[in-house]
């Protein structure tokens, strides 16, 4: 059974509904026979490469919204709160936002080696609780060698446009979809689950798409990231 998972690594929703995820899949009888693909969504494409300096989430939080630098902080320390209920430390005063891109592409290079879940793991960490770069081309190639990628086979990807075609691709069925927030869940392109769903409802949908009972669609909405302009935020 094909599940496809449409995220960005610099989404703090995502990085819990992949959580969410993984705790339904425990409780699913067929995980074993799951196939789980993560799908390029850039939250901004248009965002610069990440800043050599930490700590700017909380100023672009504030510019984004309107708000004073304290009401932006105070979002991100209950964000903090929610992402350690679910044995997340995440460190935005660390973080780096920044341009996705060239992440996205060693996704689908950890996707034809069979190490594309790790690396999103490890990708996710390194943004939310190391506060490691999204885009420098010697960070993102050390994580990825360290999932068990070659480094000459990442240094080529890095080096060229490979893989550009397909993340593009990603994000035009993501909006023949009208997928407008991640993380959103495509399962065997019948149900769709939006946003940060409890473990629960992940299940009930996984389970419906295994049994082939409902024909409708399961469309649930629940926390997400939503495209945003080039100003970084929290999502």
């Amino acid at each position: 059974m094909k599940v496809e998972i449409w995220s960005d690594i610099v989404c703090p929703w995502c990085y819990i509904g992949k959580r969410n995820f993984e705790a339904a899949l425990l409780e699913f009888e067929n995980s074993d026979e799951v196939d789980l693909i993560w799908r390029s969504f850039e939250l901004d494409p248009g965002a610069r490469p990440s800043s050599a300096t930490a700590g700017n989430y909380a100023d672009g939080l504030a510019k984004k919204y309107g708000t004073s630098r304290e009401q932006a902080q105070q979002m991100l320390n209950q964000m903090t709160s929610r992402a350690a209920e679910h044995g997340l430390d995440f460190r935005f005063d660390l973080s780096k936002p920044g341009n996705t891109f060239d992440a996205h592409r060693l996704l689908h290079l950890a996707r034809q080696n069979g190490c594309q879940d790790d690396l999103k793991e490890a990708f996710d960490e390194a943004t939310f609780t190391q506060g490691l770069s999204v885009s420098d081309h010697s960070e993102l190639t050390k994580i990825a060698v360290d999932v068990g990628l070659d480094q000459a086979a990442v240094e080529a990807v890095l080096d060229s446009e490979e893989f550009a075609d397909a993340v593009r691709h990603d994000e035009d069925r993501a909006r023949e979809l009208e997928i407008t927030g991640v993380p959103f869940f495509v399962i065997d392109d019948k149900y769709a689950v939006s946003g940060a769903q409890p473990p629960e409802t992940i299940l009930r949908a996984l389970t419906k798409a295994w049994d082939k009972r409902d024909p409708q669609p399961v469309a649930v909405n629940s926390p997400a990231c939503d495209v945003v302009d080039s100003t970084p935020g929290l999502c």
